[in-house]
């Protein structure tokens, strides 16, 4: 028995085993409490560079405090994550895009009085020696980078199809637009692994179609390593090198989406115990 997905989003139909070895991404016996729910128990997985990595689970299985641990925004009890072979758990959260992780958010947290340009910029100001600070002083230095980043911000605008759009307020925009702009503000920071929280969530069957597109062209022509927390199976299987599964904070199953669809605690994690 396999999970059901949608066959017009795509699926890989690669089979096998866990991978194994060290990724970019390294996540060791991580382990999160609150009181005594046991939100994430000893979950470990690796992410290899250039790979796209699913992330699943039914609702409340961890993968949000999985998230917010990577985005140093949470403090495990135990275990490690190390990033480029180097451990993250000592850095605050607003030096985690200089290491190279950018994230979205399951709920926008855009500028919403800002225009898409400008929601944009402010993500690739965060990595930028100098920063907005120098910008707003008028340094020199501060100009020549302000140059180049509003010229590859334009890029960026014209890659995510938002070049139409770019002196519109954000508010003003629909919620598949603005799903667009958050990606391109998290993409400003030229990350080498990015978060995805949901990026299907409430998009329609033919914003999902295009944003599976854009997932793979974004891997393929950036270099981007990604890790994928979504409920859309058929976006899932359809992009993912790699799927990682989480029931009550623990991991179940891990391999390509063809072993994870037919492993059995998987479709009971999914469909109940009698499945």
């Amino acid at each position: 028995m396999m999970i059901l997905i949608d066959d017009n989003v795509g699926s890989r139909s690669d089979s096998g085993a866990p991978m194994e070895g060290p990724g970019l991404l390294e996540v060791s016996r991580l382990s999160v409490r609150f009181g005594g729910i046991v939100a994430l128990d000893e979950v470990s997985f690796d992410v290899d560079p250039g790979n796209i990595c699913g992330l699943i689970g039914p609702n409340g299985a961890g993968k949000t405090t999985l998230f917010n641990c990577l985005s140093r925004l949470y403090e495990p009890q135990a275990g490690e994550i190390r990033f480029g072979g180097r451990s993250v758990l000592r850095l605050p959260a607003h030096r985690m895009a200089w290491v190279g992780i950018g994230r979205t958010f399951q709920n926008l947290a855009l500028f919403g009085s800002m225009t898409v340009e400008q929601n944009v910029l402010a993500g690739g100001y965060v990595t930028r020696q100098g920063g907005y600070i120098a910008s707003m002083l008028g340094l020199s230095s501060a100009k020549r980078g302000e140059v180049a980043l509003r010229r590859e911000c334009r890029g960026l605008l014209e890659r995510l199809g938002l070049d139409e759009v770019a002196n519109v307020p954000v508010r003003d925009l629909p919620f598949g637009t603005q799903k667009r702009v958050e990606l391109g503000r998290a993409l400003a920071s030229q990350p080498k692994l990015l978060l995805l929280d949901e990026p299907a969530a409430s998009l329609t069957h033919e914003e999902v179609q295009a944003l599976r597109s854009l997932i793979l062209e974004l891997r393929n022509s950036l270099s981007l390593t990604i890790l994928l927390v979504e409920h859309h199976m058929g976006l899932v299987m359809g992009v993912s090198d790699h799927v990682v599964v989480l029931s009550f904070g623990r991991k179940i199953a891990e391999g390509s989406a063809a072993y994870v669809q037919s492993h059995p605690e998987v479709i009971r994690a999914y469909l109940g115990g009698s499945a």
